[in-house]
């Protein structure tokens, strides 16, 4: 298994910081996913915004449970925990 430096929650500052409070606001903790992309916070940034706009945006024609269930069952389908 490879291993990545991830930065602990009391190292976070600027907009790092941000991105995590922001992903504690959404999930109650900080996912091991965002925490792969903390030694850059502007590829962070970019990838929440991503998630963001293909999973909650109320621009698409698909309801967000159904999109939701789709990033899960391609999760599932990946063997992926996240």
């Amino acid at each position: 298994m490879a291993w990545i430096r991830q930065v602990r929650d009391e190292e976070a500052t600027g907009s790092l910081a941000s991105l995590f409070a922001a992903a504690r606001a959404r999930a109650g903790s900080v996912a091991g996913i965002v925490r792969l992309m903390s030694l850059d916070p502007a590829i962070l940034d970019a990838s929440m915004r991503l998630y963001m706009a293909t999973t909650t945006s109320r621009a698409s024609p698909l309801p967000r449970w159904f999109r939701e269930l789709i990033a899960s069952e391609v999760s599932a389908a990946n063997d992926c925990f996240y």
